[in-house]
Parts: structure tokens; sequence; C-alpha cells
């Protein structure tokens, strides 16, 4: 329940930022531009909040927090005072109109950048994309791992931690190779460091991010320090708690068998769902047997697995693994500006794979996994939380950029139109489309909820 109220909290919190970034954006523009503002809303629903400023705009928080608007007075929803007609958002060129529109999204990107520059100055913990190993069967298989390598770069993209390579993957879904330049960890000190390029042939490639990371799908092992079988947990009303088991006990043997590696003491555990095992620990010197029935679960396949619920002690990460993210007060700005670039073109080309087929609907994510992604990178700390509301107010900017005309890019669609023509779109036409575009919003809405569920 803690979760819970922490992720809606931190999922407000988000959204508020963003909504008030978006439609600062149109009010800022639209004041510039001459247009009256009379309400400036975060939120749908009853004021909790209100407040009329100096400049006479009605200035609004409401009950729902799902979104806002910036109301503008337009001689098309209301009467005008003929003292305040040229202050209408409809007498405005159609330039003007299509500057304020537009501002929302570009608020955006901006706001993106200014959340990553700040993540840049405090500097992120990060760690190297390290490979040691391939599996043989996968796109990956090519490349013959014979010492720690590091990825330096995706298809000429140049790299520095998981979560770089594991966006520039994503972005090349659907193609038919991608290139990994790698350069042995050992050497990458060095000005002259060996490099070398592999061409993976992805045209086989299947990428199901509900059960995987497109790091594994493609078969690339990452490197992980070693394990220790001591245990560091125990889950609450868990078999392994049941049976007796202690954090601090040493697995020494499973089924009278020597402990080898952890893997292998994984593979048996989940092939003994409701069937006990024996398992020799050490605590405090002494050599103890304990006989544990793992808890049948299902996995993300669908099958059946055994859980016992204990986890390891993990040996530290090399130093030289190991690097803090940050730069300059000049560099986080190059650095920010360009993340956000990045993630505007691969949100693009994610959209553009929706309609070629090469990534399924089930991959949208609707306002539960928003929440959940929100609550998660809050708990890691403000430098996480800072990178996951960039990266929600880009897709933000983005989709409000599609040609529906319920969004800011419908509107932008009309305006286009109205300045190759030379006259405005008929309205009849615009309400038709306003009432497709709300339609068809509402079905990807409730394919997004859809999903959310069925994750749940």
């Amino acid at each position: 329940m803690i979760d819970f109220f922490w992720s809606l909290g931190s999922f407000i919190v988000a959204l508020g930022i963003l909504i008030t970034a978006h439609e600062y954006g149109h009010f800022w523009v639209a004041r510039r531009c001459g247009v009256k503002v009379e309400r400036f809303s975060i939120g749908f629903g009853k004021a909790i909040w209100r407040k009329v400023g100096q400049d006479g705009t009605e200035y609004v928080v409401a009950m729902i927090p799902l979104g806002g608007y910036v109301k503008m007075l337009d001689e098309r929803v209301e009467d005008v005072p003929a003292e305040l007609a040229d202050q209408a958002f409809n007498r405005k060129t159609v330039w003007q109109r299509i500057a304020i529109v537009s501002a929302g999204p570009i608020a955006n990107f901006i706001f993106a950048i200014v959340a990553l520059y700040i993540m840049y100055l405090i500097g992120t913990p990060s760690l190297k994309p390290v490979i040691d190993s391939t599996k043989l069967d996968s796109p990956a298989g090519i490349i013959n791992v014979v010492e720690p390598q590091q990825i330096i770069a995706v298809s000429g993209q140049k790299v520095r931690t998981w979560e770089e390579v594991n966006l520039a993957l994503v972005g090349h879904i659907g193609d038919p190779s991608i290139e990994l330049t790698l350069a042995p960890l050992a050497t990458l000190s060095s000005m002259d460091m060996p490099t070398k390029t592999v061409t993976l042939d992805t045209s086989a490639w299947i990428f199901d991010p509900e059960k995987t990371s497109p790091i594994i799908s493609l078969g690339l092992g990452i490197f992980r320090p070693g394990i220790d079988p001591t245990i560091a947990l125990v889950s609450a009303e868990s078999a392994a708690e049941q049976a007796g088991i202690k954090v601090g006990d040493k697995l020494s043997a499973i089924n009278g068998h020597p402990y080898s590696d952890w893997k292998a003491f994984v593979d048996v555990v989940q092939t003994s769902a409701n069937e006990t095992i024996n398992m020799t620990l050490i605590r405090d010197g002494q050599v103890i047997n304990v006989d544990v029935t793992p808890k049948a679960q299902q996995n993300s396949d669908g099958e059946t697995i055994g859980i016992v619920g204990i986890s390891p002690t993990q040996a530290p990460w090399p130093d030289n693994m190991r690097f803090d993210l940050e730069y300059g007060i000049v560099d986080s700005f190059i650095a920010a500006t360009d993340k956000t670039w990045q993630l505007v073109v691969v949100s693009f080309k994610m959209i553009g794979k929706l309609f070629t087929g090469d990534v399924s609907v089930k991959n949208l994510s609707g306002p539960i996994s928003i929440a959940q992604g929100a609550g998660a990178s809050a708990s890691y700390g403000l430098v996480y939380f800072l990178g996951f509301i960039a990266l929600i107010s880009v897709n933000l900017g983005i989709i409000n950029l599609m040609p529906l005309p319920v969004l800011d890019g419908g509107h932008l669609l009309y305006y286009f139109v109205e300045v190759i023509t030379g006259k405005p779109v008929p309205e009849k036409v615009q309400e038709i489309g306003f009432r497709f575009g709300a339609a068809l919003l509402l079905m990807l809405m409730g394919v997004a909820l859809f999903n959310d569920f069925a994750r749940l």
C-alpha cells in the first residue's frame, strides 16, 4: 500500500510539472502575441485553488490532475466585447496562431533539456556497458568474447552506459542489421585502443519488451561481478523463511551435490516446484541440512517454476567499470540537448514502427505504467527522477504534435492548410475531424490502459 501511494504521489508531481511546462508554453506565447488569456488551469474539474492575477488571468489548480488548459479569448467560442476583439485568438494571423499552438510541445522539449541539464550537473552513478559472453543461437552469437569487451558505439552512435545502449538498440527494432563497436575493457585508457565493429544480422530478431530487454534478446551477456553463496536476503513468508533459512547462511550443497555456481542452484530450484529439496548450509561454522519446498509460480512465459525466496551476496563492481556521468556547466547543456534529440528521434521511430508492425501495440503504456515508473525513479533519487520526467516530457511533446484534430498537431494541420489555401478550414470539416480525432485518441488510451491492467 505504501508503494501505491508513493507511485501515485510521484505520478501527480511528475504530471503536474509536465502539464505546467506545456500549458505555460501556450500561455507565454499567447501573451506575447497580444491574446487575452482568461484562465490558466492545471487539472480539470472542481477548482481546489484559484487566484486572479494582476494581468486579469484566473490561475486555477483543479481536482483531476490528468491535464490542463489555457482558455483564451475567442469569438468562435463566446461573444467578445468590441473593445477586446483585437485580443481574441481567432483575430490573430495564422502564423501567430501556429506559434501559440506549437509552443506547448516546444516547451516540453525545452523542459526535457533543463531536466537533463540539472541531472548531468549533479552526476549519475553509472556502469560501463561491458559484456563477458554471448549466446550462440542469437544475433550476437557471432561475437567471440575472449576477455570483457565494452560496447562503445551502436551503429555509429557513441554510448557510455547500459541505458544509452538500450535506447540505441530500441531505435533499431525492425532493422535488418545493427553494428556494434567493441573495445577490450583493459585498453580503454589507452589513446590507441584497438576497436572492432561487428555487424549483427537482426532480420529475424524477435524482441518482446514484456519479457526481456533488447540487450538480452540480442544474446549479449552482461558482465556481472561474482556471486557469493552467502544468503543476503530472505523474503517474508517465502519457502526459505518457513524452512528456517537465515540471512548470513552460506549455501554449501543442494541435494547432496556440492555448490558450483548460483545459476546451477537456481536451475535446480526452478525445476522443483512443490517438490522438497535438501540444502546444506554453513551457519556460524556449523553444517546444517534444511528441507525446502519451492513454491510454484508462473514466469513471464507462463511456465511454472519453483521459487524459494532467497538472494545471494553480490561482489562489488570493479572500479574500472563504475563512473559518474557528469559534465561541466557548458558541456551539461550540450549533453542534455543531444540526449533530448536522441529521445525525440527514437520516439518518432517507435511511432513509425507501430504503423509498420515492427512494434506491437502491446508495447503502448498508459497512466498506470507511467505512475509505476515515476514511483520507481523517485525512489532511486533525484537524478533518476529527472531523467524519467525528461523522457515523459519528450513523449508528451511528440504525442501532442500528432496530427489528430483534438491535439495540438491537429490544430497545426488545419493552420498549415490555411497557409497553403489562403483560407481557414470550414468549421464543419473541423468538427468532423475533432470527432474522429477524439474517437481515435480514446481508442489508443483504451489500448494503453488495457495493456497496463494486463501487466498488473
